[in-house]
């Protein structure tokens, strides 16, 4: 495994991780990478919304910094894998507080607002971190704001 260090001083420790994880993908690609080992495919899935070309990109230069470890398998047709090398799973350990602060963070704001923040079974959109935020019935059977939080990515 190679580690391409990246050019420049940095000016704390928040600017060198932020240019190892900086992007709307990576941080979504680690924790869908925290849950299990993926092939590229399974990751696309697992990342709503990011495209091949991205993804592959984003793949790419988390591996040359050695967050993430790709294995290419000798078969016909070939498989590759990608899982987290000791790195990628110590980086993953410190995004952890950055994640529960987010939900606390979507909890506030909702109670602020008077939105219910349900368990249950809702119809919305994954708002990352293992939070889902929709629509879904209330005690009344009303149709009323949700924020839903389970554990890992959602």
């Amino acid at each position: 495994m190679r580690i391409v260090r990246r050019p420049g001083a940095f000016v704390c420790g928040i600017d060198a991780a932020m240019d190892v994880i900086g992007g709307k993908w990576k941080v979504l690609i680690l924790w869908a990478l925290n849950e299990r080992t993926c092939r590229f495919g399974e990751l696309r899935r697992a990342v709503t919304g990011v495209t091949e070309k991205v993804l592959s990109s984003h793949l790419k230069e988390l591996e040359d910094d050695g967050i993430v470890h790709r294995e290419v398998y000798a078969e016909v047709p070939p498989r590759v894998e990608y899982s987290l090398t000791p790195l990628g799973l110590s980086l993953n350990a410190a995004l952890e507080p950055l994640g529960l602060w987010g939900r606390e963070h979507i909890y506030r704001g909702a109670e602020e607002a008077g939105v219910g923040v349900d368990a249950g079974v809702g119809v919305g959109v994954d708002a990352g971190f293992g939070v889902r935020v929709g629509v879904g019935a209330g005690a009344d059977g009303e149709a009323e704001p949700q924020v839903v939080a389970g554990l890992g990515h959602g």
